[in-house]
Protein backbone atom coordinates (compact mmCIF):
# COMPACT_ATOMS: atom_id res chain seq x y z
CA UNK A 1 0.00 0.00 0.00
CA UNK A 2 1.42 3.24 -1.01
CA UNK A 3 1.80 5.60 2.41
CA UNK A 4 1.74 9.24 0.51
CA UNK A 5 -0.06 10.69 3.03
CA UNK A 6 3.62 11.10 5.05
CA UNK A 7 4.93 14.39 4.65
CA UNK A 8 8.56 13.79 4.14
CA UNK A 9 11.71 16.63 3.64
CA UNK A 10 12.66 15.46 -0.34
CA UNK A 11 15.80 15.92 -1.52
CA UNK A 12 15.12 18.61 -4.08
CA UNK A 13 15.06 21.03 -1.59
CA UNK A 14 18.46 21.64 -2.30
CA UNK A 15 20.52 21.33 -5.17
CA UNK A 16 24.29 20.53 -6.62
CA UNK A 17 25.21 16.83 -5.46
CA UNK A 18 26.81 13.27 -6.19
CA UNK A 19 24.11 10.66 -6.14
CA UNK A 20 25.16 7.10 -5.50
CA UNK A 21 23.14 3.84 -5.67
CA UNK A 22 23.78 1.65 -2.51
CA UNK A 23 20.80 -0.92 -3.08
CA UNK A 24 18.07 -2.31 -5.84
CA UNK A 25 15.88 -4.60 -5.74
CA UNK A 26 13.14 -5.81 -8.09
CA UNK A 27 10.27 -8.48 -7.92
CA UNK A 28 10.83 -11.50 -9.62
CA UNK A 29 7.79 -11.74 -10.77
CA UNK A 30 8.09 -8.56 -12.91
CA UNK A 31 10.94 -9.71 -14.85
CA UNK A 32 9.38 -9.12 -18.10
CA UNK A 33 7.40 -5.98 -16.77
CA UNK A 34 7.46 -2.33 -18.54
CA UNK A 35 5.01 0.21 -17.65
CA UNK A 36 2.90 2.12 -19.96
CA UNK A 37 1.47 4.81 -18.26
CA UNK A 38 3.13 6.23 -15.02
CA UNK A 39 1.99 8.62 -12.27
CA UNK A 40 5.57 10.38 -11.49
CA UNK A 41 5.22 11.82 -7.69
CA UNK A 42 7.80 13.80 -5.53
CA UNK A 43 6.56 13.38 -2.18
CA UNK A 44 7.63 17.23 -0.55
CA UNK A 45 6.10 20.17 0.62
CA UNK A 46 8.40 22.49 -1.76
CA UNK A 47 6.39 22.82 -4.61
CA UNK A 48 8.85 24.48 -6.88
CA UNK A 49 11.39 21.41 -6.07
CA UNK A 50 9.00 19.09 -6.79
CA UNK A 51 7.17 20.40 -10.03
CA UNK A 52 11.07 20.22 -11.42
CA UNK A 53 11.84 16.76 -10.86
CA UNK A 54 8.66 15.62 -11.91
CA UNK A 55 8.64 17.17 -14.74
CA UNK A 56 12.01 16.21 -16.07
CA UNK A 57 11.41 12.45 -15.11
CA UNK A 58 8.21 12.65 -16.97
CA UNK A 59 9.87 13.96 -20.34
CA UNK A 60 12.86 11.54 -19.88
CA UNK A 61 9.85 8.48 -19.60
CA UNK A 62 8.17 10.31 -22.89
CA UNK A 63 11.42 9.91 -24.82
CA UNK A 64 11.56 6.28 -23.85
CA UNK A 65 7.88 5.90 -25.43
CA UNK A 66 6.15 5.78 -21.85
CA UNK A 67 3.39 7.98 -21.23
CA UNK A 68 4.59 9.64 -17.86
CA UNK A 69 2.94 12.20 -16.21
CA UNK A 70 3.53 14.75 -13.35
CA UNK A 71 1.82 13.67 -9.89
CA UNK A 72 1.12 17.76 -9.44
CA UNK A 73 -1.15 17.77 -12.71
CA UNK A 74 -3.04 14.89 -11.84
CA UNK A 75 -4.01 14.49 -8.58
CA UNK A 76 -5.58 17.30 -6.75
CA UNK A 77 -4.01 19.80 -4.49
CA UNK A 78 -6.15 18.74 -1.07
CA UNK A 79 -5.22 15.36 -1.76
CA UNK A 80 -1.51 15.88 -1.39
CA UNK A 81 -1.92 19.10 0.87
CA UNK A 82 -3.63 16.60 3.66
CA UNK A 83 -2.59 14.06 5.43
CA UNK A 84 -5.18 11.33 3.91
CA UNK A 85 -6.82 7.78 5.19
CA UNK A 86 -5.98 4.64 3.92
CA UNK A 87 -9.26 4.40 2.56
CA UNK A 88 -8.80 7.86 0.34
CA UNK A 89 -5.36 6.64 -1.12
CA UNK A 90 -7.30 3.70 -1.89
CA UNK A 91 -10.10 5.09 -3.45
CA UNK A 92 -7.50 7.36 -5.75
CA UNK A 93 -5.27 4.96 -6.40
CA UNK A 94 -8.46 2.99 -8.18
CA UNK A 95 -9.13 6.63 -9.77
CA UNK A 96 -5.69 6.38 -11.56
CA UNK A 97 -6.84 3.02 -12.28
CA UNK A 98 -8.99 3.91 -14.32
CA UNK A 99 -7.79 6.59 -16.10
CA UNK A 100 -5.56 3.98 -17.46
CA UNK A 101 -2.61 4.10 -14.77
CA UNK A 102 -0.35 0.77 -14.63
CA UNK A 103 2.00 2.37 -12.34
CA UNK A 104 3.39 4.73 -9.96
CA UNK A 105 7.28 6.27 -9.31
CA UNK A 106 7.22 7.65 -6.01
CA UNK A 107 10.50 9.21 -4.40
CA UNK A 108 11.20 10.13 -0.69
CA UNK A 109 13.55 10.62 1.77
CA UNK A 110 14.10 8.27 4.36
CA UNK A 111 16.54 10.20 6.23
CA UNK A 112 20.07 12.08 6.71
CA UNK A 113 23.19 11.94 8.26
CA UNK A 114 26.01 14.74 8.86
CA UNK A 115 29.63 13.09 8.29
CA UNK A 116 33.31 14.56 8.21
CA UNK A 117 35.92 14.11 6.07
CA UNK A 118 39.14 13.32 7.24
CA UNK A 119 41.58 15.27 5.50
CA UNK A 120 44.86 13.86 6.90
CA UNK A 121 47.17 11.63 4.94
CA UNK A 122 46.50 7.61 5.53
CA UNK A 123 48.63 5.09 6.87
CA UNK A 124 51.11 3.59 4.73
CA UNK A 125 53.76 0.53 4.65
CA UNK A 126 56.30 3.63 4.02
CA UNK A 127 55.41 5.50 7.37
CA UNK A 128 57.17 2.36 8.68
CA UNK A 129 60.42 3.00 7.95
CA UNK A 130 60.03 6.96 8.55
CA UNK A 131 59.17 6.98 12.49
CA UNK A 132 58.00 9.45 15.03
CA UNK A 133 59.05 12.62 13.46
CA UNK A 134 58.22 11.94 9.48
CA UNK A 135 54.66 10.78 11.26
CA UNK A 136 53.92 14.15 13.06
CA UNK A 137 55.49 16.25 9.96
CA UNK A 138 52.99 14.96 8.13
CA UNK A 139 49.84 15.06 10.44
CA UNK A 140 50.78 18.68 12.78
CA UNK A 141 48.44 20.76 10.63
CA UNK A 142 45.50 19.30 12.99
CA UNK A 143 46.52 21.48 15.01
CA UNK A 144 46.54 24.77 13.31
CA UNK A 145 43.34 24.16 10.92
CA UNK A 146 39.68 24.86 12.79
CA UNK A 147 38.31 23.52 9.66
CA UNK A 148 39.88 20.31 9.59
CA UNK A 149 36.87 17.99 9.81
CA UNK A 150 34.30 19.89 7.25
CA UNK A 151 30.52 18.22 8.07
CA UNK A 152 28.63 17.90 5.08
CA UNK A 153 25.00 15.88 4.75
CA UNK A 154 24.06 12.80 2.97
CA UNK A 155 20.97 12.33 2.31
CA UNK A 156 19.03 8.74 1.91
CA UNK A 157 16.39 8.51 -1.07
CA UNK A 158 14.18 5.50 -1.62
CA UNK A 159 12.82 5.11 -4.89
CA UNK A 160 9.79 2.89 -5.42
CA UNK A 161 7.57 1.67 -8.43
CA UNK A 162 4.56 0.17 -8.06
CA UNK A 163 1.92 -1.30 -10.35
CA UNK A 164 -1.09 -0.61 -9.59
CA UNK A 165 -3.63 -2.69 -12.04
CA UNK A 166 -6.09 -4.63 -10.12
CA UNK A 167 -5.34 -7.97 -11.49
CA UNK A 168 -1.54 -6.98 -10.00
CA UNK A 169 -2.68 -6.48 -6.52
CA UNK A 170 -0.86 -2.61 -6.92
CA UNK A 171 2.06 -4.70 -6.07
CA UNK A 172 5.75 -3.50 -5.46
CA UNK A 173 7.53 -4.14 -8.79
CA UNK A 174 11.36 -2.47 -8.18
CA UNK A 175 12.79 -0.37 -5.01
CA UNK A 176 16.24 0.99 -5.01
CA UNK A 177 17.62 3.43 -2.36
CA UNK A 178 20.54 5.96 -3.32
CA UNK A 179 22.51 8.69 -1.03
CA UNK A 180 23.00 12.20 -2.19
CA UNK A 181 25.80 13.89 -0.68
CA UNK A 182 26.55 17.31 0.14
CA UNK A 183 23.74 19.26 -2.20
CA UNK A 184 23.71 22.37 -2.99
CA UNK A 185 22.33 23.52 -5.83
CA UNK A 186 18.65 22.27 -6.69
CA UNK A 187 18.67 21.93 -10.59
CA UNK A 188 21.80 20.10 -10.40
CA UNK A 189 20.86 17.87 -7.95
CA UNK A 190 17.64 16.92 -10.19
CA UNK A 191 19.52 16.16 -12.98
CA UNK A 192 21.55 13.92 -11.56
CA UNK A 193 19.20 12.23 -9.20
CA UNK A 194 17.42 11.70 -12.00
CA UNK A 195 20.12 10.50 -14.20
CA UNK A 196 21.03 7.91 -11.45
CA UNK A 197 16.95 6.88 -11.27
CA UNK A 198 16.66 6.36 -14.72
CA UNK A 199 20.12 4.31 -15.20
CA UNK A 200 19.52 2.09 -12.43
CA UNK A 201 16.02 1.40 -14.46
CA UNK A 202 17.32 0.63 -17.52
CA UNK A 203 19.77 -2.31 -16.09
CA UNK A 204 17.05 -3.87 -14.28
CA UNK A 205 14.88 -4.38 -17.97
CA UNK A 206 12.03 -2.09 -16.19
CA UNK A 207 12.53 1.23 -19.11
CA UNK A 208 13.83 0.73 -22.51
CA UNK A 209 17.93 2.52 -23.35
CA UNK A 210 18.22 5.57 -25.62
Amino acid sequence: MLKIYSIFIFFLLVGCSSTKLTDSWKNTSYNTYQPKKVLILGVTPNITARKLYESKLTTALNKRGIQGYEGANVLEPEFTNLKQAEKNIEKEVSNLSKLGFDAILIAAVKGYDERIPYKGNIFSNDDALQGFENYYFLNQDVYLDTGYYDKYKVFHIEISLYNITSENGKSLVWVASYDVINPKKIKTTIKRCNRAILSTLEKEGIIPEI
